[in-house]
């Protein structure tokens, strides 16, 4: 199926999700990343903020804050993507797309300070290819020459699909694939 109407059909389903259903499928996969060695272990920690029924990243953020983990959120400049330090929910504002964001005063960080960083989509496969939203924002960014962090794709289950999405040379795969029923690692 093509990238155009995967997205279209995920999208579709991923937005018609009741909120029960929506907030279970969440804290199930939010649990399941927060078991890996690899979330246990980092210092820095990249999240995103939920929107149209994304996969529910609050507890993560509320986890890494009790840990004394730095936590960093994405923000959208024009073409491009930084992220900045979050100290407090309560620092995040609608930004670009209406998608909450870190203040635009604050500190812009690299792909190479986060140990470990948490990437939204729209459908994953079982090589660790995702489709986003297509604008390129993540793959733009995670194309830094020395981002060493652990890739995890977080999604609901109905979103991991079987078939490979085509992917293309500037595409970045992700190392761990985690949803509300699986933890999935990959070659990084």
């Amino acid at each position: 199926m093509p990238k155009r109407s995967l997205r279209t059909q995920l999208l579709a389903q991923r937005r018609a999700l009741a909120p029960d259903v929506w907030g279970a499928s969440s804290r199930a996969a939010q649990l399941n990343l927060l078991s890996l060695d690899e979330y246990v272990q980092a210092e820095c920690v990249a999240l995103y903020a939920s929107a149209h029924n994304e996969t529910d990243t609050a507890l993560i953020l509320a986890t890494a804050f009790e840990a004394g983990k730095r936590v960093l959120y994405p923000a959208v400049c024009g073409h491009q993507m930084v992220f900045r330090r979050v100290e407090r929910v309560e620092a995040l504002q609608k930004g670009a797309f209406g998608i909450l964001e870190p203040c635009p005063t604050g500190i812009d960080h690299q792909a190479d300070e986060a140990d470990l960083i948490v990437v939204p989509g729209v459908a994953f496969d079982l090589s660790g290819h995702r489709i986003g939203y297509g604008k390129g924002f993540y793959d733009r960014f995670l194309h830094h020459p020395d981002c060493r962090a652990h890739l995890v794709g977080l999604c609901h289950d109905f979103q991991l699909v079987e078939n490979l999405i085509p992917a293309d040379s500037h595409d970045i795969p992700m190392e761990i694939i985690i949803t509300d029923k699986r933890i999935i690692r990959l070659k990084k």
